[in-house]
């Protein structure tokens, strides 16, 4: 049955259910694993959705972390040393990428915990996912509170990025479902992408052609 829902039904939900509610329905978001690295060498792993295309010149990327009311260590190695990674998430390393989410110690790294292997491209700071097939370096540019919820966002520069230039097409365009890129609705439901077309560049009264 076809409901509307008001601000007061939205803020009358149980905390659990408004989370789930509230980060489903914006739809399907990309997911990567966001490695960083401590001043003292400490490494850590942990899955983010809300990443987000800031600019292509230079190369930007926005990132949401989530309030640092409770120790965050991703945000923290950021704040302190400048430099992470992105990795994408294929299918078969979903279950680790999910685990990674678990609220393990400062001590601990979340790539041995779930089993994933650390790798280093270019003598860049922070650690890469080895499994994952598409990989980017980032180093911060901004770094702002949102006053609004506690929330941060990150403003990175990509500095180096890995992949199997197979699928890249003839005009940059990168088919990330021949990758097995993941994507993610919510908080815990996965899925796999699939390409549906590509159109021509929109203009009035031009008819759009498909792109092959």
């Amino acid at each position: 049955m076809k409901k509307t829902y008001t601000s007061e039904d939205i803020a009358s939900m149980e905390q659990r259910y408004r989370a789930n509610f509230i980060n489903s329905i914006i739809g399907f978001k990309a997911l990567n694993l966001v490695g960083t690295r401590s001043e003292k060498g400490q490494e850590n792993l942990a899955p983010f959705n809300s990443i987000f295309h800031v600019g292509a010149n230079p190369p930007l990327i926005g990132m949401i972390s989530r309030p640092d009311s409770v120790d965050r260590h991703t945000l923290e190695n950021i704040r302190k040393t400048s430099f992470y990674t992105l990795n994408h998430v294929h299918e078969g390393m979903v279950n680790q990428a999910h685990q990674t989410a678990a609220r393990y110690e400062l001590h601990e790294s979340e790539f041995d915990a779930v089993g994933l292997e650390t790798e280093t491209i270019a003598n860049f700071h922070a650690p890469f996912v080895r499994e994952s097939r598409i990989k980017l370096g980032l180093e911060v540019r901004q770094v702002m509170p949102i006053e609004l919820n506690g929330t941060v966002l990150i403003i990175g520069e990509v500095t180096q990025i890995a992949l199997d230039d197979e699928f890249i097409a003839d005009d940059g365009f990168i088919d990330l479902t021949k990758y097995g890129s993941t994507t993610v609705v919510g908080l815990d439901a996965y899925y796999r992408p699939e390409l549906l077309k590509r159109l021509s560049y929109p203009k009035p009264n031009q008819p759009l052609t498909e792109i092959k």
